[in-house]
């Protein structure tokens, strides 16, 4: 019945149908649902358009460029071995020496902030923080003491080392302290009831000694 209808003819000779009216009849006839049952979807229909553009260009460059598609490859390559020597040139020239990430990372606090803070933890059997808050205390007691210079950002095997000096007789025990608190802040392992122990006697022994200063005595005042 369509093709009679598209081609104007009947079983009994033409169909007397105006041109304009027989093209309406053919699109209504066309737009109806069984004539799309297997048409893309607009997003599809939106993906071949884009990937049918971009093969376009393809091969718009490829004739543009001197031998074809082997040419373009192989500028390609010599463009993405560009792109990887830049990346590691400036990765190279950010890249700066450090120890270790800084011991402070949030806003100023005193010693004693961070001892109540400790205890705090401590009491709810918070090894790890407690352990973290009472190696800032130190460090920090000593900077308010002037025997160490602010620094923030000072990473805790810097802190160990420069207090080693002020306090020799407490060097090891502050290395000790250090390696405790980046295992437990950056290495991922729970701090224990011992090694809280341990920080808070150091910083008990730190506060009551006399720090041995000299005139070369570096990161210390006086």
């Amino acid at each position: 019945m369509l093709a009679q209808q598209l081609a104007g003819t009947g079983d009994d000779g033409p169909i007397r149908t105006p041109r304009v009216p027989a093209r309406e009849a053919a699109e209504r006839e066309l737009s109806k649902p069984r004539y799309h049952e297997h048409d893309p979807n607009p997003l599809q229909r939106a993906l071949n358009w884009l990937w049918q553009r971009v093969d376009d260009l393809f091969n718009a460059a490829a004739g543009a460029t001197p031998g074809g598609w082997v040419g373009l490859l192989v500028i390609a390559l010599v463009v993405l071995l560009l792109i990887v020597a830049l990346r590691l040139r400036l990765g190279a020239l950010r890249r700066t020496p450090t120890t270790g990430p800084a011991l402070f990372t949030d806003r100023p606090r005193t010693a004693a902030e961070h001892r109540t803070a400790a205890e705090a933890h401590a009491t709810r059997n918070e090894w790890t923080p407690a352990v973290q808050e009472r190696m800032r205390g130190l460090v920090l007691a000593l900077e308010e003491r002037a025997l160490l210079t602010p620094a923030p950002g000072r990473t805790a095997d810097e802190a160990a080392t420069e207090s080693g000096r002020v306090f020799p007789a407490h060097a090891d025990r502050l290395r000790a302290a250090a390696r405790t608190f980046d295992a437990v802040t950056y290495g991922g392992r729970a701090a224990t009831a011992e090694e809280y122990a341990l920080l808070s006697a150091l910083d008990t022994d730190l506060s009551n000694d006399r720090p041995q200063l000299t005139t070369a005595q570096p990161g210390a005042a006086g």
